[in-house]
């Protein structure tokens, strides 16, 4: 595992936090759970990408 991938969750992580803290205090709670639902499906995106690219290496040790 890369430590990119590592910092790249951790800063969308952050950012939505953020984000999410902003619009809540503004009383938009409605965007406030679209972003961070936006930012669910962007880290789970980036994860199942990473998961193919090992699933490829597996198979490739064993020749399959």
């Amino acid at each position: 595992m890369e430590v990119g991938l590592i910092i790249k969750v951790a800063g969308i992580g952050i950012l939505v936090s953020v984000a999410t803290q902003v619009l809540n205090k503004s009383g938009r709670d409605e965007q406030a759970m679209m972003v961070t639902l936006t930012g669910i499906l962007v880290v789970l995106g980036i994860i199942v990408a990473e998961l193919g690219s090992l699933i490829e290496q597996v198979a490739g040790i064993f020749g399959l």
